[in-house]
């Protein structure tokens, strides 16, 4: 596929940025993450938060979030707000079923993003009857690549009898997340036949950005060549229609645009999704640099930080340098995504450029 727009994908572009546009003018929070804690279960490889297993900073205590909750309730729809609990691993905390259920209460739909590893058949129905409504598992390939990654025997065991369970109980709502790299790429076309045969009908893949101790393995890195074959391996899957594939939310990927995601690139961190991290501080997705943390629950009125702050995210102006200076798609992309500026706001890479 040519990278390069089409004119007819510019005329949807420009259609889509003023409807963007308005979007961060309205600003309307219809996500919100809980980094809940720090600690996790396992040490992945590409982790870009660097959490162990033993985190210096202690979890959040429940009433803490939830008074954020109580705090913009009043100022939303509460069954189109969803609330995302991550981590580290949000389920070695045993009291996701308590946050659960008076969000439940509140209206508030909620999910969480796991590894797979403490969900047992018990933490499962647990999960059920405080409310759970959506769920991802990550699933990074065969046993192989996936344990390779995630740096446990079991971790491919585990996830995969998740997996299952999700697909026994009928579960509505919940997707499987792959991180595409060297150890396997070349194994997208079996896994996804796997992963049909398994019952998945939701499938995302993302790449690796340098970042963390991702940083530290170059076996994460495709080559340009490669990055473009997995965008045609996920148009030709969309195209055959026998599971819902996507490439994840970051990057302006030219004429692939809409090919390879339901929509048109947008990054709405800080516009319409919000997080609060382990510490304390409010910041957009849970992966973005600290320099662009927003305030700090523990000192500031988390509405007032929303309506109030949140200007480097919704007028990315700042970042039109370097080789975004004289970009003529800048328009559509302001960018690249929040999280990969690194601390000096410098661009890490650009995804309109790898294709090939």
């Amino acid at each position: 596929m040519n990278k390069k727009p089409s004119l007819r994908k510019k005329i949807g572009l420009e259609l889509f940025r003023q409807i963007h546009r308005n979007n961060v003018k309205m600003h309307e929070l219809n996500t919100l993450f809980w980094e809940c804690t720090l600690r996790c279960n396992i040490a992945c490889k590409h982790c870009g938060s660097d959490c162990r297993a033993i985190a210096n900073q202690p979890d959040m205590p429940v009433a803490d979030f939830l008074k954020v909750v109580d705090e913009i309730t009043p100022h939303v729809n509460p069954n189109k707000t969803m609330m995302i609990l991550t981590g580290g691993e949000a389920l070695v905390r045993k009291d996701l079923e308590i946050c659960g259920l008076e969000l439940y209460k509140r209206g508030f739909p909620w999910g969480l993003v796991t590894n797979g590893l403490f969900l047992t058949p018990q933490r499962f129905q647990s999960l059920l009857r405080a409310g759970l409504h959506s769920i991802t598992v990550s699933l990074d390939g065969f046993e192989e690549a996936h344990n390779w990654l995630r740096g446990n025997p079991k971790s491919f065991e585990k996830a995969l009898n998740a997996i299952k369970m999700l697909v026994a109980e009928n579960f509505p709502v919940w997707d499987i997340v792959t991180c595409v790299n060297q150890q396997n790429i070349n194994d997208l076309q079996r896994f996804k036949e796997f992963l049909i045969e398994t019952g998945v009908k939701d499938w995302r893949i993302f790449t690796i950005f340098p970042v963390g101790r991702a940083a530290q393995y170059p076996e994460f890195q495709l080559s340009d060549e490669d990055f473009t074959k997995v965008l045609d391996f996920i148009v030709e899957t969309r195209k055959e229609g026998k599971i819902h594939l996507s490439y994840g939310c970051e990057g302006f990927l030219g004429n692939y645009e809409t090919e390879v995601r339901d929509s048109f690139y947008q990054c709405h961190a800080g516009i319409n999704v919000a997080s609060v991290l382990a510490d304390g501080s409010i910041s957009a997705c849970p992966s973005i640099r600290a320099n662009f943390h927003q305030g700090n629950i523990y000192r500031d009125q988390f509405w007032d930080v929303w309506e109030n702050r949140f200007e480097p995210f919704r007028n990315k102006n700042w970042a039109k340098h370097g080789k975004c200076a004289d970009c003529n798609l800048w328009r559509y992309c302001e960018g690249n995504g929040m999280h990969l500026h690194d601390d000096n706001g410098e661009l890490l890479f650009c995804h309109y450029e790898r294709i090939k």
